[in-house]
């Protein structure tokens, strides 16, 4: 049985503690399958992007303003859970940008092993470990002398990342896979006393007044942040000065954000953060788990520096399990929990078979984004200050409860977004950029971004108004 998107997003309200009372009317159009996969990824697209849209008219609504309607149309959101994919820069595409020897290689015990190299840092990792050229040829070669679940941890070991495939049942016979199962789609917790933060006065727009420090990278966590700034936060992304990026992923995340850069291994740079965090309202992490906080700023320190403070963490495993201090992505997370075997199996096939998009990712953005808005309502009502948690392992047991699509592989794909007039253009830093536009419609308050999408450490850090 296939969960309805809108009894998926009764769901994740309910666990985020927030009151039916609250939540907007919403309304998620469309059915599933659209795109070409045995999971409910519509459904996973409507129900996440639709809890962020009706948080956002919870608060617009909780600050005075009017009731507003919000719609979310599956074939936009699938567009949207692909953004990156639509970004054009001067009319010309920009890629992602696989490394050449990331993905699928099978080794000498016969099973398969999935590399993420798109790092210089963890692609040195992993050629260290197999000891061979940097060709893919020669890494395929590498491998056939190592068994794929050695070469998980030799590689996890010498500061890569990278999964063995693993059915389902596989997985959930495991350490990690028994801890990522009993996760629900996202966590909210009390971490510390604080009277209530009533929200700011009025405004134009939901998120207006609000202040949201983004030290993540890649996709899910500066999603979160780009949703937040759609719906008017002022969000400052914060990186270290030269560290790893994907230029691709940085522009269509970027909008919306003004972008600062500060290396926390310098106790002055360490200290202006902690200037930030004491005006922040929320506090969003996307780094390895302990990386954050053996600077300082664990949530428990957060909340001693700004009782109040809505903390939202992302990790890749979760907290609990063996697995829970590891690095990990989107595409090494769907391989290692049995998604990509099921879609092989489906499609009656021997090779992994990965989604046709990183839903992990995109849907855990939406809820972290979603998370913290539910926090911050909850701060203004019942006082505290809060962590919420997402991981990418979480997500993917959240998709699979979902439940799965009879056919789904045989569905056509999401529509042309330019014909639908779903993109947006405008100036940025990078050049003339058109991208889609926020799936989430707000009757009172569409999103939009107010600032174009900049290179990383474009701006000074500090925020906006003193």
């Amino acid at each position: 049985m296939v969960t309805s998107p809108t009894a998926a997003l009764t769901d994740i309200w309910q666990q985020a503690g927030l009151a039916p009372a609250m939540r907007p009317a919403v309304a998620l159009s469309g059915a599933d399958p659209l795109v070409p996969s045995t999971f409910a990824l519509g459904a996973a697209a409507l129900a996440s992007i639709g809890a962020a849209g009706a948080a956002a008219a919870a608060i617009h609504a909780a600050r005075g303003g009017p009731a507003q309607r919000v719609g979310v149309a599956i074939d936009h959101a699938l567009a949207e859970f692909r953004s990156e994919h639509h970004l054009r820069i001067d009319g010309a595409p920009v890629h992602e940008g696989w490394d050449r020897i990331a993905g699928l290689h099978r080794c000498g015990d016969g099973r398969w092993l999935r590399l993420h190299t798109n790092h210089a840092h963890h692609r040195d990792a992993a050629l260290g470990v197999l000891g061979c050229a940097y060709d893919r040829a020669a890494v395929t070669a590498a491998l056939q002398s190592w068994r794929a679940a050695d070469a998980e941890d030799a590689i996890y070991a010498a500061g890569g990342v990278a999964t063995m495939t693993r059915g389902a049942a596989e997985w959930a016979a495991t350490p990690q896979g028994a801890a990522a199962t009993a996760l629900p789609a996202l966590v909210i917790e009390r971490i510390g006393e604080a009277p209530p933060t009533p929200l700011p006065p009025l405004a134009g727009r939901p998120l207006e007044g609000l202040r949201v420090l983004d030290l993540t990278r890649v996709i899910a966590g500066p999603v979160a942040g780009r949703t937040l700034a759609a719906h008017g936060a002022e969000v400052l992304h914060v990186t270290q000065p030269g560290g790893p990026s994907i230029p691709a992923l940085v522009m269509d995340t970027g909008r919306g954000k003004r972008c600062a850069a500060l290396d926390l291994r310098d106790p002055a740079q360490r200290a202006t953060l902690a200037g930030l965090a004491a005006g922040a309202d929320v506090f969003l992490q996307g780094y390895r788990p302990g990386a954050i906080a053996a600077h300082g700023f664990a949530p428990d320190d957060l909340a001693a520096l700004r009782p109040g403070i809505v903390c939202v963490s992302l990790s890749a495993w979760g907290h609990l399990g063996p697995w829970s201090g590891r690095r990990g992505f989107d595409s090494l997370v769907q391989n290692a929990n049995g998604i990509n075997d099921d879609e092989a199996a489906a499609a009656g096939e021997d090779t992994p078979r990965p989604l046709p998009c990183q839903a992990l990712d995109h849907a855990s953005g939406y809820l972290l984004a979603f998370g913290a808005m539910a926090a911050l309502l909850r701060r203004a009502e019942e006082g505290g200050s809060w962590l919420v948690r997402v991981s990418l392992a979480g997500t993917g047991e959240w998709i699979r409860r979902l439940g799965r699509i009879e056919g789904g592989l045989a569905a056509p794909g999401t529509p042309d977004p330019e014909a639908l007039g779903w993109m947006e253009e405008g100036d940025s830093g990078f050049g003339r950029m058109r991208a889609l536009r926020h799936a989430a419609m707000l009757s009172a308050t569409p999103a939009r971004w107010a600032l174009p999408a900049m290179p990383l450490g474009s701006h000074p850090p500090a925020w906006l108004r003193g």
